[in-house]
């Protein structure tokens, strides 16, 4: 994986492939590559590791022009980032191809076609698809009928774009466990792995299904099922516009997301909400039948998302009385988990593109249970194939490290929270309570983000700092998982977080002078047993910042040893504060990693969507 664009159009498409590579970056990649039928009907390709404007660079110098092409961004699986691994890849010089995913029995191909001859000049899986499809090419098939039997003989995870010189007016695109869009303009079609890449030429878009093939020509778009047989997908209207994933002025997109909390926060409620109660229509046709049928709830994600369900197991439980499980998906879907009759299984994810969350998903429609996706991403697969679906709203996010699909996530569970609440006996009174707690939620997030000329003064002591601890209680010791995994990720410090009663149980081990600790304090019936925790850190003279409601007395001291430092958020009230809480957690990391001079929206190593294994 990671980015893939294509098109077919009676223009030069190269200058649309390097605009769709540069708007697909946020995703995170180590090399990218062109390559395109050029104008005398010749293959030609350049690729390069590194970013996307090293490899624009390369092609202006080379004049490479064509009205086929295809580009990819790619994060290595298979294989260290370097030229040769990079995509496209391509074989004697007749057909070229982009992948995304992870092609499983790779191995028995190479050794089938390294002895019918094929010279192997990468480490890649990818490199066995341009060979056999090559081989059926051979054996007299056109490009369409050569791609279809190829993906028959693939195992794994792919979404593929094909080229061959000898159809130069034609693009075939499959895909299966990976995400695919053809765009669809006028006289000329594109595919990619995501609208955002195709904004600026298109809004109207096709979203291939699992198994689809399709082939594209300038005048013509058709498709077949994993079946053979020939296919209508509807064309959508994207509600994107092409300045919904600028930067504006902000520095990173990671910063500008942070700041788009409130509204993202309000987009998520918009229309949930009717007075002093929540919609449980909102949830989808059926939802009520299926609320009144739950009996327990079964979370399943990844990353920043399983934080978010960690929270919402709190809430369920306190608020609904009803039974909740929270999983890891890639533990999920490799054993046997106990689903009696009654379970909702949720299933959270910013992109709904997640491989090991779409897994766990078709593991659970396969038992006959019924799903709920929280996802941002409506035309995604997660979102498509769920029985009920809650929307974030949070609009596109470009940074790497998750911000405002946490806090909407938070604020979607707190959602399905209520409605559940009330059919096991929240009384009409508590649920009002709640729901104005939410509708409060935005502004309050402005007041939070009114802290960050603070965190950003904090952030001068962790600079040079190799280690850091997170301690929360209750619904906030996810909080400090959060902000903890946002540190690691975007700064390179390494973190941890733990509950702050588990420090006597080890952790405390590793408190001293060169580990700054930072808490969450609520003012809620945890706070004197956290206060307890503190100061067991004090007496081990470990360095304390403190995030604390403006009501809980924990008291500053900069010029002592060690030093203390709290931060008051204001009044932060239960159990909307996990939310709040976040914020000043997501802004220290990101100012951290401005001062250490990291890559803020594209940190190495990692991908915005994770849709390989």
């Amino acid at each position: 994986m990671c980015g893939i664009v294509g098109a077919v159009a009676e223009r030069d498409v190269v200058p649309i492939l390097l605009e769709g590579l540069r708007r697909l970056e946020y995703r995170g990649y180590d090399s990218a590559g062109v390559a395109v039928v050029g104008e005398d009907g010749r293959l030609a390709r350049i690729r390069c590791p590194g970013k996307v404007q090293t490899l624009a660079a390369r092609v202006a110098t080379a004049g490479l022009r064509g009205r086929t092409g295809i580009a990819h961004t790619r994060w290595a699986t298979h294989g260290p980032p370097s030229e040769a691994n990079a995509h496209p890849h391509q074989c004697q010089g007749q057909v070229a191809l982009v992948h995304n995913g992870i092609i499983e029995n790779h191995e028995r191909l190479r050794r089938e076609q390294e002895a019918l001859g094929y010279a192997f000049t990468s480490e890649t899986d990818t490199e066995v698809v341009v060979h056999q499809v090559h081989r059926h090419l051979a054996e007299g098939r056109g490009l369409l009928e050569a791609v279809r039997a190829t993906v028959g003989e693939l195992e794994g995870a792919y979404a593929l774009g094909v080229i061959a010189a000898s159809e130069p007016g034609v693009l075939v695109a499959a895909r299966r466990g990976s995400p695919l869009v053809i765009g669809i303009g006028i006289g000329e079609h594109f595919i990619a792995s995501d609208v955002a890449a195709l904004l600026p030429v298109t809004r109207r878009f096709v979203f291939l299904e699992e198994g689809d093939v399709a082939e594209l020509t300038r005048e013509r778009l058709r498709i077949w099922d994993a079946a053979g047989r020939p296919v209508e997908r509807p064309a959508r209207e994207s509600e994107l516009s092409a300045e919904a994933v600028e930067r504006g002025g902000y520095r990173h997109y990671m910063l500008k997301e942070i700041h788009e909390q409130p509204r993202a926060v309000a987009e998520t409620l918009e229309g949930r909400l009717s007075g002093a109660r929540v919609l449980e229509e909102a949830f989808g046709p059926g939802a009520p039948a299926l609320l009144e049928a739950t009996r327990q709830v079964h979370i399943v994600a990844c990353g920043t998302s399983y934080h978010a369900g960690l929270v919402a197991r709190y809430w369920l439980e306190a608020l609904a009385g009803i039974p909740a499980a929270v999983e890891v998906a890639s533990e999920f879907r490799y054993r046997s988990p106990v689903l009696p009759p009654g379970s909702l299984v949720v299933l959270v994810s910013q992109s709904g593109e997640t491989a090991d969350t779409l897994a766990a998903l078709r593991e659970v429609r396969r038992r006959g249970l019924p799903a709920l996706a929280i996802c941002n991403v409506p035309e995604s697969s997660l979102a498509r194939e769920a029985d009920l679906t809650l929307m974030t709203r949070a609009g596109p996010e470009i940074g790497v490290a998750s911000t405002k699909a946490f806090t909407t996530q938070l604020v979607a569970l707190m959602l399905l929270t209520l409605a559940l609440a009330r059919r096991r006996g929240l009384p009409p009174e508590r649920e009002a309570e709640l729901v104005g707690l939410l509708r409060r939620l935005p502004a309050q997030l402005e007041e939070v983000l009114g802290l960050d000329a603070a965190v950003e003064r904090l952030a001068e002591r962790f600079a040079d700092k190799r280690h850091a601890l997170f301690l929360g209680r209750g619904a906030h010791y996810p909080v400090a998982l959060e902000g903890a995994l946002k540190l690691k990720e975007i700064s390179y410090i390494h973190a941890e977080a733990y509950p702050a009663g588990e420090l006597k149980h080890g952790p405390l081990a590793l408190v001293d002078a060169e580990m700054p600790v930072v808490a969450v304090a609520p003012r809620n019936e945890l706070l004197e047993k956290l206060k307890a925790n503190l100061q067991e850190v004090r007496a081990r003279g470990g360095e304390l910042l403190v995030f604390a409601d403006e009501g809980v007395d924990v008291r500053r001291d900069p010029r002592g040893d060690p030093p203390v430092e709290v931060l008051r958020l204001g009044r932060i009230p239960d159990p909307t504060a996990p939310v709040l809480f976040t914020v000043p957690l997501q802004l220290l990391a990101y100012h951290v990693a401005v001062l250490k001079g990291t890559d803020v929206d594209q940190p190495r190593n990692l991908a915005k969507s994770v849709t390989v294994e």
